[in-house]
């Protein structure tokens, strides 16, 4: 079974250890360097980006997220695609900067914090991950205002992209551990295993 590291410093991350549960792998929280040892890929969750980099300085994490990016999967939901983002605004703010994406934190609004959407993977993810129409839970969600010539947009909603990769990394601006529909994560579990290494 993949063992799967979500960091647990702030956020969703019991959410996620039941949707990586459901997808059939193992979880381990993670709250220091040494708890990424001996993992195959780290998923960061949603939470509120400027406290998770915070804690993340305070628990001299940064660099050796970047490194163990550098070598494995990550996955980012909502705030983890803002901290796995090149480019961050509204403010501006430190990153990982692992994937080529530019990210609007907190863009919908106040009148928006929080709704449910439905989008229509694309064919791509069909293949891989299963067909059929998604539920999207966003909560005080980011939008991807640009996307790098290496990325893949796998879904969007109103013309935003919302789920898009870049060889082994995933981001979802939405909340997909928030609904039992499994294939996100599956989707993320398939980069595990087929010799997608890491590269910029």
């Amino acid at each position: 079974m993949k063992r799967v590291g979500i960091l647990a410093l702030q956020g969703d991350f019991e959410a996620h250890g039941k949707a990586l549960a459901r997808a059939g792998a193992g979880a381990v929280f993670v709250r220091t360097a040494g708890d990424l040892e001996g993992l195959d890929g780290l998923i960061i969750p949603g939470g509120e980006s400027t406290t998770m980099l915070k804690l993340l300085r305070e628990e001299k994490l940064m660099d050796p997220l970047a490194e163990f990016g550098r070598r494995r999967p990550v996955f980012g939901t909502c705030a983890g695609a803002i901290l796995l983002a090149r480019e961050v605004s509204n403010p501006v703010q430190d990153s990982l900067a692992l994937m080529d994406i530019a990210v609007e934190r907190n863009a919908y609004g106040r009148q928006l914090e929080s709704h449910v959407s439905k989008v229509q993977p694309d064919e791509e993810f069909a293949r891989r991950a299963g067909a059929g129409e998604m539920e999207a839970v966003f909560i005080r969600a980011p939008i991807i205002r640009r996307v790098g010539e290496s990325v893949r947009v796998l879904a969007r909603s109103n013309g935003d992209p919302v789920l898009v990769e870049q060889g082994p990394y995933l981001v979802a601006t939405f909340h997909p551990e928030l609904t039992v529909d499994s294939r996100v994560h599956r989707l993320f579990l398939s980069k595990l295993s087929d010799g997608n290494g890491a590269r910029r």
